[in-house]
């Protein structure tokens, strides 16, 4: 069975991290991208992207920059159909050139949810082959990557940095609207006429695979509706970080 790795401090990566919130820690968004990816990570950074309920304005920011900047999307075969909809629409409409679909390895699928119900019995070995290890398989290449967290999503996230390190990886990640808040990321999306994921007027202000996923009430925390009844509120992919 697939088993979480564990971690120890590194302290190049410690160094690595000091030397980049030293050069680039006063900058956010669309002028943080412009720098890192135009920096020492140039040609060697992927942004992962759920197309979800705030994916458009990360999104755009990185066609702006580079539209062949490498996107990862992984598409775990329990999405909603208006994701896959959606992510192919905002693909297009960005003019994004480099998008991988990354799905489960089947022979993972055959071995721990032949019966497609792995979600119910197991939900983080279900997160475990659908999307942490595939996703790991996708960033074997690069040395960084970019996500769409946010502090005001709450949970873990309330004090994520704008740069932290994978400790088990040893990889950079760049969370470039970690302190926006969701005025900010509502008032973007407006401003360049992004397209809205087809679920958000239906009440789901965060959403992931549809076995797990459901609206929540209004002024619930954005992530209310993740794993709804579980004790669970990440799937696995961002790991503690430094």
């Amino acid at each position: 069975m697939p088993v979480a790795r564990a971690f120890a401090r590194r302290p190049d990566l410690d160094d690595r991290l000091s030397e980049l919130r030293e050069a680039y820690g006063e900058l956010a968004g669309l002028e943080l991208l412009r720098a890192f990816l135009s920096g020492p990570f140039a040609g060697r950074t992927a942004c992962v992207s759920s197309f979800g309920a705030e994916s458009a304005v990360l999104l755009d920011m990185v066609a702006q920059v580079d539209r062949a900047t490498p996107v990862i999307f992984l598409e775990t075969g329990k999405l909603f159909p208006e994701t896959l909809d959606y992510q192919r629409e905002l693909c297009a409409a960005l003019g994004l050139t480099d998008v991988r679909i990354v799905r489960p390895d089947p022979p993972d699928l055959a071995r721990y949810d032949a019966d497609h119900a792995l979600h119910r019995r197991e939900p983080d070995l279900c997160c475990q082959i659908r999307k942490t290890e595939p996703l790991d398989r996708a960033l074997a290449g690069f040395a960084a990557w970019i996500t769409g967290r946010k502090r005001f999503q709450g949970g873990a996230r309330v004090a994520l940095p704008t740069i932290e390190g994978d400790p088990v990886t040893g990889k950079i990640k760049l969370n470039p609207l970690a302190d926006w808040s969701i005025d900010e990321i509502r008032a973007w999306r407006r401003r360049r006429a992004l397209p809205l994921h087809p679920l958000v007027v239906h009440g789901f202000t965060s959403i992931g695979c549809a076995p797990c996923t459901r609206p929540v009430a209004a002024g619930a925390p954005p992530r209310a509706g993740r794993w709804w009844g579980l004790d669970k509120t990440e799937c696995g992919i961002h790991r503690p970080g430094v």
